[in-house]
């Protein structure tokens, strides 16, 4: 009985004093392996203290990752504002683990990383390779044969390459990547968005290619060189329906109090209401943008209403993601939680819409309650000149509400 006190007691020391892994500061080359194919990112690791840091490296973006945890020999990234993490065990120089997204337990995407590597397809040269630079007019084509019309935009110096792709629903975000063999290789990891694109050039003007998206959504896509490639209209794809002028809601505050459109916080100021999601990176990127600017504009009479459409109808979960997403991005104006993010059930909570196409939309709202402009998507830093035009465009759009003589407010 005495041996086995004694055996316990030393396991218990031997236990107590076995001290956490530690993880190297640096750089690191991840792999998620998707639907058969390898997709690469690199991230970036400090160490302050026994306080560790991350960074999702994604061409010129760095996103903060400032929860991370080291139990045991493993370590666990959440990944920024999402409901997402990068859990792997840790033996040196390499990571060996998963993605997960909480609020699927069914999704379950093997990862790993190894220390010091910096590049993403591989090694940059300045070596001559097929150049892919330039605007094309993308057409993407899923299994069902559906289409769905997007511009690509790409730049390339030797073998490395960035880019990404504007849609009707929002941009794709930071691409990087490498031209290898004479294919166009591009992939980004945001800790929601894991995309891989491959193409190939069948002559001077044309890209065939294919798209993976998450565990399960493929596309291929045919791109045409096109310098004067453009999308459809923003401002024309969602509209009102015929005999609606205004926006009526009322939906609860993370704190549950009811938040309606003829509260006094609204009266006489121009109103802009962003359809919006924690689990959107285009919505994240938007948020990054109205929160700059309603801090620098909150003076002149204006009013920003985030529209949270989360991933689960659960009040507690959508208010508890919406609270953490203010706090980490610093946000200075409220959301509501108005629903899902299946867009069908979306549109029915704002019946006065012929639909709810995207995540994020913008709503502009006159002083006189009245709905002036919608705009669909998102155009946001990764798209380089057209985030640039998008901000002209919005200032260009409020300072014409401001100015708009007020008649009447009913």
């Amino acid at each position: 009985m005495r041996i086995l006190y004694f055996f316990t007691a030393a396991v218990l020391v031997i236990s107590c004093n076995k001290k956490p892994v530690e993880v190297h500061s640096g750089v690191w080359r991840g792999v998620l392996e998707q639907q058969g194919q390898s997709l690469p990112f690199t991230f970036r690791v400090d160490n302050k203290e026994g306080k560790y840091t991350a960074y999702l490296r994604n061409a010129e973006e760095e996103l903060l990752l400032d929860e991370v945890s080291i139990v045991g020999d493993s370590i666990k990234m959440v990944l920024h504002i999402f409901d997402a993490v990068l859990h792997a065990k840790v033996d040196g120089n390499t990571l060996k683990g998963f993605y997960l997204k909480n609020y699927d337990p069914n999704f379950r995407m093997p990862f790993s990383a190894t220390f010091g590597d910096d590049f993403r397809f591989e090694k940059t040269s300045d070596q001559s390779v097929t150049d892919f630079t330039g605007k094309y007019s993308v057409k993407f084509i899923n299994n069902k044969n559906d289409t769905s019309v997007s511009v690509g935009v790409f730049t390339q110096k030797g073998n490395h390459a960035e880019g990404t792709f504007l849609t009707t629903t929002g941009d794709y975000r930071y691409l990087e990547g490498n031209v290898v063999n004479d294919k166009l290789y591009l992939s980004t990891f945001d800790g929601n968005h894991s995309f891989l694109f491959i193409a190939s050039k069948k002559d001077d003007h044309t890209l065939l290619g294919d798209f993976w998206s998450g565990s399960t959504s493929h596309e291929s896509w045919i791109g045409l060189k096109d310098d004067k490639a453009m999308m459809p209209d923003a401002e024309a794809l969602t509209y009102l329906k015929t005999g609606y002028d205004k926006i009526d809601f009322n939906f609860p505050d993370v704190n549950q109090m009811m938040i309606t459109a003829s509260d006094e916080r609204f009266k006489n100021k121009v109103v802009i209401l962003q359809i919006f999601g924690t689990w959107c990176p285009n919505c994240m990127d938007e948020t990054k943008f109205l929160s700059q600017w309603y801090n620098e504009n909150k003076d002149r009479g204006v009013e920003i209403l985030g529209l949270a459409y989360e991933r689960k109808s659960d009040f507690g979960y959508a208010s508890e993601r919406v609270k953490k997403m203010k706090e980490k991005l610093k946000v200075p104006y409220d959301f509501v939680i108005a629903g899902t993010n299946d867009k069908a059930k979306a549109s029915e909570t704002l019946p006065m819409l012929n639909r709810v196409l995207a995540f994020p939309t913008t709503i502009f709202i006159g002083r006189d309650g009245k709905v002036k402009h919608i705009r669909t998507g998102f155009e946001g830093p990764g798209t380089g000149i057209y985030y640039e035009e998008f901000k002209q465009r919005f200032n260009e759009l409020v300072n014409e509400l401001l100015t708009e003589k007020l008649t009447s407010h009913k």
